[in-house]
């Protein structure tokens, strides 16, 4: 659980940092005014669409190699990736640099989430799943602080990249004494069993189903990220602060909010013994602080920075998201579910964004904003309420070679879950 924590810890501060060190590095090769903007939008959607192929490629990899492969080797080339990316002088190295990190860093969590929920008891995997995830979280607000969030703390980008490249390499180091998954290891005894099939996911509607419907709950955190917080300069001068806000110091405050929120809705699954409910009480937090965003966010920037806690927190849901992920799937599936379910999250930022793009002309930076927001809750209202209830079941399972969906796994007595 410790090494899952950290190397998310990892994976989070370098998947931010680009975030925070934006402006800086773009102005530094010689980009500026509008181009800010567009090419910044380039280089998130390069870093997400790495992302997403990545997910892919990680997942299948850890349910036919096993996860501890997927956990060390997706570190290891986003560390080397970041290295590189503070020695470019050009947007295509840029470019290039973040499409591998991205490629990276699509494999820690899925493949950290997926093992610690395999290796710890059935009634306190939750617990387990949500302290990996509020620590990695944490990644962020450490990206925050040497990115320059505030004046006067961080170091120079370049450096602020190299730091995220020897962190990763260090963290291979905690790879000894790291045992394998023993449901893998079953699963993998079991020569008839096809094991890391993504298409399987394709060939049986209600396995389609759960599938689309675990991704679209998570999207409203990365609109939230994506949107509100990496864009808060042009957002918020939209709404009329001068000077407008900091990025980086958004996306500081949005992380710590994060790593609260994280903690709270894994201990509200506990105490609700219920995924879905914890879900659906932070999505309506959700709602409420891109409503508050919008409303009042324009009143005076420490306002702006006070939403940017509270929609952080209030989008922290990514723990129960992702262990929910992991409990709705067979162990010959779990590690492609677990690992390209949030890098699709991630990797929808590339729509949410070419949306917010295509409609500002028509409905202005803030309307654009608004209507992008809106759709993605409707998308993760509508899959929540398709979703199966998954706390307290047995994670022992497979996914079967046939059409026919397999039964739900076994709930397990309310008293088992209860000692």
């Amino acid at each position: 659980m410790v090494v899952a924590a950290l190397g998310y810890f990892v994976d989070i501060y370098d998947l931010i940092l680009f975030g925070m060190v934006r402006t800086p590095s773009l102005k530094a090769i010689g980009i500026s005014g509008d181009a800010l903007t567009t090419e910044g939008v380039y280089l998130l959607n390069m870093q997400m669409g790495g992302m997403l192929l990545g997910g892919i490629l990680w997942g299948v990899i850890g349910d036919k190699r096993g996860r501890l492969s997927v956990l060390f080797g997706s570190i290891a080339m986003y560390s080397v990736a970041n290295l590189v990316n503070g020695t470019v002088d050009t947007l295509q190295g840029y470019a290039w640099c973040r499409l591998i990190a991205g490629i990276g860093l699509a494999g820690e969590l899925g493949a950290g989430i997926t093992l610690v929920s395999e290796l710890m008891g059935k009634h306190n995997r939750g617990v387990g799943t949500t302290l990996v995830a509020a620590l990695g979280v944490s990644g962020g607000v450490v990206a925050g602080l040497i990115g320059g969030a505030f004046p006067g703390i961080g170091v120079d980008w370049r450096t602020a990249y190299y730091i995220g490249g020897g962190m990763g390499l260090a963290l291979l180091a905690l790879r000894i004494g790291v045992v394998e998954s023993g449901m893998f290891h079953a699963t993998l005894a079991k020569k008839t069993v096809s094991r890391g099939n993504f298409f399987r996911l394709f060939t049986n509607k209600a396995r389609l189903k759960r599938y689309l419907a675990i991704i679209g709950v998570g999207v409203p955190v990365w609109y939230v990220i994506g949107i509100m917080f990496l864009f808060s300069r042009e957002l918020g001068g939209a709404m009329g602060l001068d000077p407008a806000p900091n990025p980086a110091t958004s996306l500081f405050f949005c992380y710590a909010g994060c790593a609260v929120g994280g903690l709270a809705c894994g201990m509200l699954s506990q105490y609700l013994k219920s995924r879905k409910k914890a879900l659906a009480i932070f999505l309506g937090a959700t709602a409420l602080a891109m409503l508050l965003y919008f409303t009042i966010g324009g009143t005076s920037r420490t306002v702006f920075y006070v939403l940017c806690c509270f929609g952080g927190a209030a989008s922290g849901y990514w723990a129960v998201f992702v262990a929910t992920a992991a409990e709705l799937f067979g162990t010959n599936l779990r590690a492609t579910v677990t690992t390209t379910v949030p890098n699709f999250v991630r990797g929808s930022a590339v729509l949410v964004t070419t949306g917010f793009k295509e409609l500002t002309p028509g409905l202005g930076l803030l309307g654009a904003a608004i209507a992008v927001g809106v759709a993605t809750l409707a998308i993760a209202v509508v899959g929540l309420i398709s979703l199966r209830e998954t706390f307290g079941v047995d994670l022992d399972f497979h996914e079967g070679d046939d059409e026919e969906d397999p039964p739900p796994p076994a709930k397990l007595p309310r008293a088992t879950l209860e000692a």
